[in-house]
């Protein structure tokens, strides 16, 4: 008894140490805890969700599937959608907004009852990620074939400007001062822009990074973190542009999240896993996990609130149809 004591007491005095050395591995503690079938077409692109009201926003081909995630069920679908891409929202004007590869259009709904309000024709052509930017209270459209993008003005829903970039707009983020920062797919680049202005300021490589897709922020510590096509995911330096560092993550990779609580990156990777790196310091990252999912299940979203991350697939069941499926990943 003495000597299981004494073996214990050593664990506890070193548990700090063996942590630190990954002699005790680290995780995240995150598994797929629910799956929620939608049906339907297989073909699938950003998710998002809405704190106001609850619920889980997912683009479906032609319509935008709406979940209630306090109980996990389907409410409706908005539909007659051109191609969709994205969803974003405006919650002080109560608008969601999504964006129309197809027409090169932007419909409007209300956030509420989730009735189609109008359609916005954009100054670009294929329009895809799109983002609300809260200090100007506008809403970024970027236009994937035209290398711009489209700034609304949320409240009356007018188009404001166009901004030329630097080569094909993928996700982009806000620091919430007037800044937002831009993924150049096809240039393996970051752009920063001014918001209000709309004036590039500085273009960035992320070279060994290629092929950048989601885009996540830390804007306490002026981080952006790219996810690109060849299982990089790259730490850039909001202020300076600098490479912090690259981290290993899967094949397939369409979209990042940042929880800023508990200082996770989370990376969706369509091989079907998603890597999970924790910022230990503003530089120093670690991998603590990959999660398998499906396959096919490259985009997400985070719900800052319950700390559940969402991500879709169309696994093949036993009879080889494929089902359009919500995964739900939490801890217990």
């Amino acid at each position: 008894m003495k000597k299981m004591f004494g073996f214990l007491s050593l664990i506890l005095l070193l548990f700090p140490f063996l942590m630190q050395s990954n002699i005790i591995a680290q995780t995240s503690g995150y598994k797929i805890v629910k799956t929620i079938p939608i049906g339907g077409e297989t073909r699938w692109d950003y998710l998002a969700v809405d704190n106001t009201y609850h619920r889980l926003f997912l683009s479906h081909s032609s319509s935008v599937a709406v979940i209630d995630i306090s109980n996990n069920s389907l409410i409706t679908e908005i539909k007659d959608l051109q191609g969709v891409h994205g969803i974003c929202f405006a919650p002080e004007f109560n608008k969601g907004f999504i964006s129309n590869g197809r027409d090169s259009s932007v419909t409007v709904f209300d956030l509420k009852t989730l009735k189609v309000l109008s359609k916005i024709q954009v100054t670009g052509k294929n329009p895809d990620a799109i983002m609300y930017d809260p200090f100007t209270k506008r809403v970024f459209i970027m236009n994937g074939r035209s290398a711009n993008t489209t700034a609304i003005d949320a409240k009356s829903g007018k188009v404001v400007g166009t901004l030329a970039l630097d080569g094909k707009p993928e996700f982009a983020v806000s620091d919430l001062t007037g800044k937002v920062y831009v993924n150049i797919e096809d240039k393996s680049e970051i752009q920063e822009f001014d918001s209000k202005n709309l004036k590039v300021l500085n273009t960035w490589s992320i070279a060994p990074g290629e092929e950048p897709s989601g885009l996540a922020i830390d804007i306490k510590n002026n981080r952006l973190f790219s996810v690109c096509g060849n299982e990089l995911l790259v730490v850039v330096d909001s202020k300076s542009g600098k490479i912090i560092t690259t981290l290993p993550i899967g094949k397939g990779v369409d979209a990042c999240v940042f929880d800023n609580e508990d200082q996770q990156i989370f990376s969706s990777n369509g091989e079907g896993n998603l890597t999970v790196i924790k910022e230990k310091s503003p530089s120093d990252f670690e991998i603590i996990d990959t999660i398998i999912t499906e396959r096919g299940a490259r985009t997400m979203a985070f719900d800052e609130k319950t700390k559940k991350i969402f991500t879709d697939a169309a696994p093949e069941g036993k009879d080889g149809s494929k089902n359009f499926t919500v995964l739900v990943l939490g801890k217990n």
